[in-house]
C-alpha cells in the first residue's frame, strides 16, 4: 500500500503523533508499504531534515488549529495516489480537511488516530475548554469520526474510555498494536554520549523522567514524593527531569519547589534529550518514572522498556496493566500517596528482584511495543477496511 499521513507537525518536542510518524514510517516501508505525510510546518524546518520518508510541508501556520489554504487543494489533488489515509490527533484542520475532500467517490478511506485524545482527563482538567470542544464536535469532529474507515486506538483502555467523552459518538473503533523503535544496538557509544554530555550522571544512580514536562505528566507528584524519601535516605540516587515545557512559569514553578523541598543538586534538569545522548540516559537509569494523570500510551515508557530499564508508571498510562502482569515495573495510582509508594517499592527491591525486572522489561517490548509488530498491525488494520 502507498500511505498518506496526515499531521499539524512533526516537531518532536510536541512527542504523540510527531514520535508515532517518524517511527512508523520506516517501519511500515521494511514490510513494504510506503509511506508520504504533509505536515503543516515551514519546509525549512531543521527537524525535517533527514527525515524518513517523504514530507510536504505546507506551514507554517500560526494557530494551534493549523489552518493552511495550501492543505485541502493539496489533498484533493494528490489523494488519489494513495491507498489509505491516517489522519493523526483530534481538534485541527487536518481531521476536516480529511472529511471535506476524503468521502468523494474515487478518494482512498481514511482512519483517525486519536492518540489519546478523547480521554475523559482534559474534560475533567479542562471544564471549560471541554465545554468549547463540545460545539466543535458537534459541527466537525464527531463527523470526521463517523466517516472514518476506522478510528485507531493503542490500547483496549484507551477504546473503554473514549466513548463516553463526547455526546452521540458513533464511530468504528479498531485497537491495533503500539509501541516504537528499539534503539540503535550501541549501548556503550550511547553512555559514553550521555556522560559527555552530562559528565554530572557518571557517578551516581537516578531515577528518569524523560518527556514532555506537562501538568498532566505528574511531576509535581514526582518531586514532593521524591523529597519525602530524601529527607530520611542520603543514599538515594538523583532525579532527572528531562524534556521540553512550553510553559516556562509552570516549569519556574517546579523547578523551584525542587530547590526548596530536595537535598542540593539532587534533582537535575537536563532539558530535552535526543539521539544516542536519549538512549544513554534511559539506559543508564536505575528506573523510569511516570506518574501521569493521563497518558493513551507512554513512548518514552516504551523506550526505557527497550533499554531494560523496569518503568514506574501510574495506572493512568494505559498500558499499566501489561506492565504489572509481565512483571516490568511497578504501578500506583497517580496520588501524592500513590507516587510515593511507587517509589519506595522499588527502593525496597533487592538486587535480585530489580534484575528480574529489567529482564522482564526487554522481554515485554519486544512481545508487545516493538515497531515491526505495530507496523503489521496497523497495516492489516488499513487493508482489512480498505477492501472491505
Amino acid at each position: 500500500m502507498k500511505i498518506l499521513h496526515l499531521t499539524n507537525s512533526l516537531n518532536p518536542a510536541y512527542g504523540g503523533p510527531a514520535a508515532c510518524i517518524r517511527a512508523l514510517a520506516p517501519a511500515l516501508a521494511a514490510i513494504g508499504h510506503a509511506s508520504e505525510i504533509v505536515a503543516l510546518d515551514a519546509p525549512g524546518a531543521d527537524f525535517l531534515a533527514g527525515y524518513p520518508a517523504t514530507v510536504h510541508a505546507l506551514g507554517p501556520v500560526k494557530s494551534g488549529f493549523g489552518y493552511s489554504a495550501r492543505f485541502e487543494p493539496w489533498l484533493k489533488a494528490q489523494a488519489a495516489r494513495f491507498d489509505a489515509v491516517i489522519v493523526h490527533g483530534l481538534w485541527q484542520h487536518p481531521g476536516v480537511a480529511a472529511l471535506r475532500q476524503l468521502t468523494a467517490p474515487g478518494m482512498p478511506p481514511y482512519f483517525v488516530f486519536t492518540h489519546g485524545m478523547l480521554d475523559p482527563w482534559f474534560k475533567r482538567q479542562y471544564p471549560l475548554k471541554h465545554y468549547l470542544k463540545i460545539g466543535y464536535w458537534m459541527l466537525f469532529e464527531r463527523r470526521v469520526l463517523r466517516e472514518a474507515a476506522a478510528v485507531l486506538f493503542t490500547c483496549e483502555e484507551e477504546r473503554r474510555l473514549a466513548r463516553p467523552t463526547f455526546p452521540a459518538a458513533a464511530y468504528r473503533e479498531r485497537v491495533v498494536t503500539f509501541g516504537t523503535t528499539a534503539p540503535p544496538p550501541e549501548p556503550e557509544a550511547q553512555r559514553d554520549a550521555l556522560f559527555q554530555a552530562h559528565p554530572e550522571l557518571r557517578h551516581r544512580p537516578y531515577w528518569l523522567f524523560l518527556g514532555r514536562i506537562h501538568l498532566k505528566k505528574g511531576v509535581d507528584l514526582l518531586i514532593d514524593a521524591y523529597s519525602t524519601i530524601a529527607a530520611g535516605d542520603a543514599s538515594l540516587p538523583r532525579l532527572v527531569i528531562a524534556g521540553p515545557c512550553d510553559d516556562p512559569d509552570y516549569l519556574a514553578r517546579l523547578q523551584a519547589s525542587a530547590a526548596a523541598s530536595c537535598p542540593p543538586y539532587s534533582v537535575l534538569w537536563p532539558g530535552m534529550l535526543t539521539g544516542a545522548v536519549k538512549w544513554g540516559a534511559l539506559r543508564v537509569a536505575e528506573a523510569f518514572v511516570l506518574p501521569s494523570h493521563q497518558e493513551n500510551f507512554g513512548i518514552a515508557a516504551a523506550e526505557a522498556l527497550a533499554c531494560g530499564t523496569p518503568v514506574l508508571l501510574s495506572n493512568q498510562v494505559n498500558i499499566h496493566r501489561e506492565i504489572a502482569e509481565d512483571g516490568a515495573g511497578l504501578v500506583e495510582p497517580d496520588t501524592a500517596d500513590g507516587t510515593l509508594a511507587l517509589l519506595r517499592r522499588w527502593r525496597g527491591l533487592n538486587p535480585e528482584a530489580r534484575r528480574a525486572m529489567r529482564a522482564a522489561a526487554m522481554r515485554t517490548f519486544g512481545n508487545r511495543y516493538e515497531i515491526g509488530a505495530v507496523a503489521r498491525s496497523l497495516a492489516t488494520a488499513l487493508g482489512e477496511k480498505r477492501l472491505s
